[in-house]
C-alpha cells in the first residue's frame, strides 16, 4: 500500500505565490511518475503537472512558465511551485503517483485546497 499526503494548500491573493508538497510513502517502485492535478467547483480534475523519477516533465498549457513542479527522489515527494498565481487556479489540488511492476498502480492523495481571491 502507498499513501500519500499532501500540504501547502492556502488563500492567497492573484499574484502571489504558493508550493505545495506531496510526499509518498509504503512499497513505492523506484521507476515512477508523480503528477499533480487538479479540480474546480462543476469543472473535470485535470492533469497540471507530472514529473518522472528521471527528471522529465509535462504541464498543462495554462500553467506553463508559471508554475514548476519538482522532485527529491530520496524522499519519494514531490513538489509544486506556484507563481503569478490567478483566480482561476482555484481548485482542490491532489497528487499521484504511477508505476508499473507487472501491473499498473496509481494512488492518489486527499487533496489540499488553493484559493486565489484579493
Amino acid at each position: 500500500q502507498v499513501r500519500l499526503v499532501e500540504s501547502g494548500g492556502d488563500l492567497v491573493q492573484p499574484g502571489g505565490s504558493l508550493r505545495l508538497s506531496c510526499a509518498a510513502s509504503g512499497s513505492i517502485f523506484s521507476r515512477n511518475t508523480m503528477g499533480w492535478y487538479r479540480q474546480a467547483p462543476g469543472k473535470q480534475r485535470g492533469l497540471v503537472a507530472a514529473i518522472t523519477s528521471g527528471g522529465s516533465t509535462n504541464y498543462a498549457d495554462s500553467v506553463k512558465g508559471r508554475f514548476t513542479i519538482s522532485r527529491d527522489n530520496a524522499k519519494n515527494t514531490v513538489y509544486l511551485q506556484m507563481n503569478s498565481l490567478k483566480p482561476e487556479d482555484t481548485a482542490v489540488y491532489s497528487c499521484n503517483i504511477n508505476f508499473v511492476t507487472h501491473l499498473s498502480y496509481t494512488y492518489w492523495g486527499q487533496g489540499t485546497q488553493v484559493t486565489v481571491s484579493s
